[in-house]
């Protein structure tokens, strides 16, 4: 049987921590609890933080690599009412293409969405009201 871990991984650059469950054996569970116990670790979240960031401080050059290849925007993207009205005034589309966070603001009508991205490809967390998003749901990869 395996067991469920929720850990709120921090955001390096901007933005709340994100929730992710993982599932673990009651082996790899009994081990995490043995560590915590024995005080190498503050607590399960702790050791999992600093396993998942020993493993991207050990693929960094990847990361690095892949985001200049991809042009991702490297941590917190904001799109207000504004910066969106703007897009439409001068006739053009967003591409929009995010490693971390991407948000838009809250008062942002689907139609403007519409109207300004052609297209969301986001790694990470991508924020914007459930209308914006459905109305952009065939545009999201």
């Amino acid at each position: 049987m395996k067991k469920s871990a929720t850990v709120a991984m921090p955001r390096s650059k901007g933005g709340d921590s994100e929730k992710i469950t993982i599932n673990l054996g009651p082996v790899d569970l009994g081990q995490i609890d043995l560590l915590v116990e024995e005080g190498f670790y503050a607590n399960r979240t702790d050791l999992i933080r600093t396993a998942i960031r020993n493993q991207l401080a050990q693929h960094a050059r990847v990361v690095d690599d892949t985001v200049a290849r991809r042009s991702l925007v490297l941590g917190l993207q904001h799109f207000s009412r504004q910066d969106l009205e703007a897009v439409r005034a001068a006739h053009e589309r967003l591409n929009i293409q995010v490693l971390g966070l991407a948000s838009i603001a809250d008062d942002v009508t689907p139609e403007l969405a519409l109207a300004t991205i052609e297209s969301v490809q986001v790694l990470g967390a991508f924020h914007a009201s459930t209308a914006v998003k459905a109305a952009l749901a065939d545009r999201i990869h």
